[in-house]
């Protein structure tokens, strides 16, 4: 007697099955993760672009003439690729308190997951869809 080895077609298609719901469930995961890490990495820029503020305004003696050009560079973050965020600053020539806010908005894949803002105070957030502040340790 011979025996047959493999597999039949319906044990295959089993599988693939199996293989496409838990794909179904776990995209979506990954996708809010993708999200949180690329606002995580627009947090951290923003905490650079503050420390070299500070930086600038230690050189010059206020924050009079800065622009996202002479500290940044740039005015979006693409850290890893495409613009994420787009990146303001509030005017500091004509500001006497020596004030600054600076705002991240977000472009791309990251459109509908809020604005960060990073104020001269420390002020730190992250307006959802509410519009609402929230600190940027939420989810």
């Amino acid at each position: 007697m011979v025996k047959k080895q493999g597999f039949t077609l319906i044990e295959i298609m089993i599988v693939v099955a199996i293989i496409a719901i838990l794909a179904a469930i776990a995209y979506p995961s990954y996708q809010n993760y993708v999200q949180r890490t690329k606002r995580v990495e627009a947090q951290s820029e923003l905490l650079a672009i503050a420390q070299r503020l500070a930086s600038y305004k230690l050189a010059n003696g206020s924050f009079y003439g800065a622009t996202l050009t002479k500290i940044y560079g740039q005015n979006s973050i693409n850290k890893s690729g495409e613009a994420t965020y787009q990146l303001s600053l509030s005017s500091t020539t004509s500001d006497p308190t020596h004030s600054w806010a600076l705002t991240a908005t977000p472009q791309g894949q990251m459109k509908n997951s809020g604005k960060l803002t990073l104020d001269s105070a420390g002020k730190q957030c992250w307006e959802k869809t509410s519009g609402a502040c929230e600190p940027w340790d939420g989810k």
